[in-house]
This record gives structure tokens, C-alpha cells and sequence, in this order.
């Protein structure tokens, strides 16, 4: 049987750049290369795409300029050679890609132009998950419960006796906690504003909940959902922001995480059950990570939902999967059969 040809995008030139190069060595170590045949496809930092080897260290050197042709009737990859462009026919891709220009449904427009089955939500879940005040306020309209939160433009005016703080002060479009602060009076606002304003000129004001953060890794599309172990962040201090550490393969300086959480089996039955209803209410496919609050009267809030995972060797999604008994080879099957057959 033929090989899938499977290309595999990663990098980027927004803030989480080094986050994906790690999910695509996580992902390239645990490709199955007696199914699949992988093109890497390296994006910089400045925005250049190139074909490589792989994400290893060094992968710029030596790599050759490489498009997505968004003409269907040239299927693929145009990889520039001698002047010429060599086409090369992709069978599926799989985007390892995280926040700005790649879980914002800039590419999945482009995957869409070029016909080519994907790996991941579409367009439309890609963008409203992006943006958290819209999330939040289709979540809300399907009866699950939000934080309270206040948008506004980076350089508006705004009533600061209005917010109950403590506030977190967030950009509405980023992730991996970039941009985050925690506020507790109103004469820490125009600094928190400022950090946020470097990464989105939409700025989210949330309220501050009073509970425990908990994870649910989902993977499907319509049908059946498979969801994996919840997990449980605990703090020490501070707020968690793992990817934002020095050297996070060895740890957070202020989180560790439990999986499975160590929490009721009816709260861990909610968790789950919450974190598919959110799933499907946002319209996402393939998988996603679904952050919820628990709090101590049993209920649960949302707090965010990543439409692709940090997919690193320390990631919350991939242990979550491998404590339900999917490690990431298997991971990797079920989203490109998700991908192909749309079930």
C-alpha cells in the first residue's frame, strides 16, 4: 500500500514559534514512517516557508523555498529548484501550529483554497476560539458558564471603577498566556494594558475565578468524542504559564500538573461531559484542549479552548490522551483519519 503523503507545517512568525517546533519533533518522533510519508515544512520566524529534513536543530540551513499552492489543479507543494518549481502532491496536512497565524484560521483558509484534508478545526472554530470574548459568548448562549468579562480597544478610554478586581488583563487574540497580567487595583491597568496591547489591539478584561484549573484533552469530529484523563494545574504562586519558562522540559517554577486530577469521579464525569458540550457548541473538529475552572461548589466555568494543543514532549494534551491509554502515535492516526474520512 502507497504511503500517505503528509505535510507537516511548523514554526511560524508569531510568539509561539519555538512551542510548534517542539510539538513537530514531538509529532515527527512519533510519525509512523511505514504509513506515512513526511514533507516538513518549516515556516520562520520572519514568515519564510521552507522544505527541510525535519525540525531539528538547525532545520533553516540548508532548506529550499517551498509554497501551498492554492490551486486545486496543482495539488501540493511547489518547491523552488534551480529556478524552477518542482510540485509535489500532499495526500493530508497536518499544521503543527499554535496561536497567531496558525490557530486563527489564517492557514485553514489557505488548506481550504487548496483542497487538501487537514488535520484540525476548520476556519470558523479556528478563528472564534482564537478570539476569547467571542468564545465565551457563544459558550454562554449554549448554558454553560464564562468568566464576566469587558473588551475594549487597546487605545480607548475606559471606566476603571467598573472592574471587580482582581482582573486579569489579557489580549483577546494570543495564547500560551502571552500578555497576561494579573491586576489588583486600577493603578496597575495602564501597565497590564500596555503588555497585552504587544500581542492583539483587542484587550480582554476578565474576572478573576476562585478555583481549581482543570484540562480535557477531546479528539473527534461530529459523532462520538473520545476525550482523555482531566488534568489539574497546581499552583504555587503567580498564574501558569508554562511555555513562557526558561527550559520547561524540566519543569515550571511555580506548576506541576496531576493527571489524572485528583478530584471526585462526579466533578471528573462534569469536566468531561462540559468539556464536549463546549466542543461542539464552538464547532470545533479533530481535537482541541478545553480549559475549564473548578470550583468548590462542584461547578465548572470555562476558561479557554486551544484548537491545536501544545503537542510538545511536557504538554498537557498528549499526557492527558496517553493517561486514557492513546499515546501519540495512535494521537496522530485517529486526527489524519479525522482528516481523510471526516469521521
Amino acid at each position: 500500500m502507497d504511503k500517505l503523503k503528509i505535510g507537516i507545517l511548523f514554526g511560524g512568525s508569531g510568539e509561539e514559534h519555538p512551542v510548534s517546533v517542539k510539538s513537530a519533533r514531538e509529532v515527527a518522533k512519533n510519525l509512523d514512517t511505514a504509513k506515512y510519508e513526511p514533507y516538513y515544512i518549516g515556516i520562520t520566524q520572519s514568515g519564510a516557508w521552507t522544505l527541510c529534513d525535519g525540525p531539528g536543530e538547525g532545520w533553516e540551513n540548508g532548506a529550499r523555498p517551498v509554497v501551498l499552492s492554492p490551486d486545486r489543479n496543482t495539488h501540493g507543494l511547489l518547491v523552488l529548484e534551480d529556478g524552477k518549481y518542482e510540485t509535489i502532491r500532499l495526500d493530508v496536512i497536518f499544521p503543527v501550529l499554535h496561536g497567531n497565524q496558525g490557530e486563527d484560521g489564517a492557514p485553514q483558509g489557505l488548506f481550504e483554497l487548496s483542497g487538501i484534508p487537514y488535520v484540525g478545526c476548520d476556519i470558523q472554530s479556528s478563528a472564534l476560539c482564537m478570539d476569547k470574548s467571542l468564545a465565551y459568548t457563544v459558550v454562554k448562549s449554549a448554558g454553560i458558564a464564562t468568566p464576566n468579562f469587558w473588551t475594549f480597544q487597546a487605545d480607548e478610554k475606559v471606566d476603571l471603577d467598573q472592574f471587580p478586581y482582581p482582573v486579569f488583563v489579557k489580549p483577546a487574540r494570543s495564547g500560551s498566556s502571552f500578555g497576561v497580567s494579573k491586576v489588583s487595583g486600577k493603578e496597575e491597568f495602564a501597565a497590564a494594558v500596555e503588555t497585552a496591547r504587544q500581542y492583539d489591539s483587542k484587550i480582554l478584561v476578565e474576572e478573576a475565578v476562585v478555583a481549581s484549573e482543570i484540562g480535557c484533552s477531546v479528539l473527534g469530529n461530529d459523532g462520538e468524542l473520545t476525550v482523555g484523563e482531566v488534568d489539574q494545574i497546581n499552583l504555587t504562586h503567580g498564574f501558569f504559564r508554562i511555555h513562557q519558562e526558561e527550559s520547561p522540559e524540566t519543569g515550571s517554577e511555580n506548576s506541576t500538573f496531576t493527571v489524572p486530577a485528583d478530584i471526585p469521579a462526579e466533578s471528573r464525569e462534569l469536566v468531561q461531559t462540559t468539556a464536549k458540550a463546549i466542543y461542539r457548541a464552538l464547532g470545533c473538529r479533530g481535537l482541541a484542549r478545553v480549559d475549564l475552572f473548578l470550583k468548590k461548589d462542584g461547578s465548572v466555568v470555562l476558561n479557554e479552548v486551544n484548537t491545536l494543543p501544545g503537542l510538545t514532549s511536557y504538554s498537557r494534551y498528549p499526557r492527558m490522551m496517553a493517561a486514557a491509554g492513546l499515546p501519540m502515535g495512535e494521537v496522530i492516526d485517529r486526527v489524519v483519519s479525522l482528516a481523510l474520512t471526516g469521521k
